[in-house]
């Protein structure tokens, strides 16, 4: 069964796209079967993996992306999914088992232009169609916007596990503590869609400093964020499993620099032996480890 992972903070610029990414192509480097549903309606996973002259022939086309399943519907998760999605110039596979489902910008109207069917739900569509796909899969993880809108909600329903990308600031506390106050609404909504399959509704299992500037000291942020943790985790608002994660993510030009060249970190070759492409490069192997052991404490 697949692990199925929500990525999100309400507040933004947290790098959660950087840090689902690497995370992403670090397990399908370890060989696991991976897939990127991407529900950020800027687009930015979709554009740095596919680079942008692919990604302009699905927007142009305006069909091929998730928004397709919901206006007109005339297709499924399975039918846009994109296999092996990091291709060299020569189109061949440079991460096997790294797979995506795309976005455009059009996805923003899922929140307004969309009506809908209020007895199925956009969330109730998507769920059903990614089951059709998830047993192909061992992690599935969704590129959340900041906040619980419709696209949001999509990943979030589908989600056993909600992990929390963070800065050592007081923003991303406080975007913490509303984004856990915004979860226990939608669950409430959507409780009586949920079948048996999907087990009870995703709540935050972890916490993930990552973007952290060299000489800046995070002792104080990362306790004040494992003291808003304890607390959810005694009102039973977050896992009890929930953790604030050991490895950080350190900040490096090299992470930017794979965006332009539309590349995971870990396919970008380090100039040198101890270089930044090869700290960083570590940083997310070891969080991606660090997930993959805290999964044993999930499904316990």
């Amino acid at each position: 069964m697949a692990r199925k992972i929500a990525f999100i903070n309400y507040k933004g610029g947290v790098g959660k796209t950087s840090l689902l990414v690497n995370i992403a192509s670090s397990l399908a480097q370890m060989g696991h079967r991976v897939l990127i549903c991407d529900f950020d309606t800027q687009s930015n996973a979709s554009i740095w993996l596919l680079k942008l002259d692919r990604w302009n022939k699905i927007n142009s086309a305006g069909d091929g992306m998730i928004y397709s399943i919901f206006n007109p519907g005339d297709v499924t998760v399975k039918d846009i999914l994109l296999k092996d999605v990091v291709l060299s110039k020569a189109g061949e596979a440079l991460l096997p088992g790294l797979d995506l489902v795309p976005t455009t910008f059009n996805l923003v109207d899922l929140e307004n232009e969309y009506t809908g069917d209020p007895a199925r739900p956009h969330y109730v569509i998507f769920r059903d169609q990614l089951a059709e796909v998830e047993d192909n899969y061992d992690y599935i993880l969704f590129d959340c916007p900041p906040n619980i809108l419709r696209a949001s909600q999509c990943g979030i329903f589908s989600a056993n596990e909600i992990y929390v990308p963070a800065n050592p600031d007081a923003l991303s506390l406080i975007g913490f503590t509303l984004l856990v106050e915004k979860l226990g609404k939608f669950h409430q909504l959507s409780a009586s869609f949920r079948n048996a399959a999907q087990g009870v509704a995703a709540r935050v299992q972890g916490i993930i400093f990552n973007s952290i500037k060299s000489g800046v000291d995070i002792d104080v942020p990362r306790m004040r964020m494992q003291l808003r943790l304890n607390q959810f985790r005694s009102a039973k608002r977050a896992a009890p499993a929930a953790k604030l994660f050991q490895q950080i993510v350190r900040d490096a030009m090299v992470v930017r620099r794979a965006v332009t060249l539309g590349l995971p970190v870990n396919l970008v070759k380090a100039s040198t032996a101890g270089t930044e492409e090869e700290t960083v490069v570590d940083d997310y192997r070891k969080v991606a480890m660090e997930l993959v052991r805290h999964g044993d404490r999930v499904n316990d």
